[in-house]
């Protein structure tokens, strides 16, 4: 390519953010034509740096890996296939994190009515079973003020984060990074489960049984060691090599 960046890197980004959308939409964890998945490119020729978002308009089983916009750190069009350009509310959170947070390859923003529902109780994610251990005293938390489209809440966002990847937006909804397309949907899926299964054990009217803080913590150690293996180490991903058979059968034009 003529910024020297590997043409087969991103070819490979494209796709996992495709596949990114498919698989939220498969799980049925999109909210129409909102939320949003951004992912990280190579730096232009010129050390620009640049993300992927999805078309305006499109839901998520609709996007593929051609028609996914380009833009740069200020949400800037630099390449826009389908023509419809990007929702500028969705990319307020999406750059504040990139920019802040380099380790961030992926944020991942979803309204799902169970994440949700966790995000509006003070509480928040109790470690009620292994899906939520992942997430013990590792999730950031930041209060509502509107829709996002005021740039100055960026800097609050960013400082309500710190070093973590998990943020419940106050009766807004969820906020994942991955330093992978990957690694981001992963702890979606999982952070969707552990709220569904908080909201369904809640519900029964019984009394909840709290995993101990320092089994909890064991257990996100855990997790945090095998994910670390993928990131840093290079291990293989069965996991996601999974999720993609899927989209094969399921959604096959994701790649297109």
């Amino acid at each position: 390519m003529a910024d020297g960046a590997s043409s087969s890197a991103v070819h490979d980004i494209r796709r996992d953010l495709a596949a990114a959308y498919r698989l939220i939409a498969l799980e049925g964890m999109d909210d129409g034509i909102y939320t949003h998945v951004s992912a990280r490119l190579p730096d232009g020729p010129g050390g620009e740096k640049r993300f992927l978002l999805n078309p305006y308009g499109l839901r998520f089983d609709e996007v593929t890996a051609s028609n996914l916009v380009t833009i740069d750190g200020s949400g800037a069009v630099i390449d826009d296939p389908y023509g419809a350009g990007v929702n500028a509310a969705g990319f307020t959170i999406h750059s504040a994190v990139h920019m802040a947070r380099h380790d961030a390859a992926c944020v991942l923003h979803t309204h799902t009515v169970a994440g949700v529902a966790v995000a509006s109780v003070r509480e928040g994610l109790l470690s009620l079973n292994q899906w939520s251990a992942q997430f013990h005293d590792r999730i950031a938390f930041h209060d509502y003020e509107g829709i996002a489209l005021d740039l100055a809440e960026r800097e609050r966002i960013v400082a309500d984060l710190g070093n973590r990847q998990v943020m419940l937006l106050r009766n807004h909804g969820t906020l994942l990074l991955g330093r992978s397309v990957a690694e981001a949907v992963k702890l979606a899926l999982n952070l969707e489960r552990s709220c569904k299964a908080q909201v369904a054990a809640l519900g029964m009217g019984l009394t909840p049984l709290e995993i101990p803080a320092d089994v909890a913590e064991h257990t996100a150690r855990q997790y945090q060691s095998a994910y670390d293996g993928i990131e840093l180490r290079g291990k293989p991903d069965p996991e996601w090599a999974a999720h993609l058979r899927r989209l094969e059968r399921h959604a096959p034009d994701f790649r297109a």
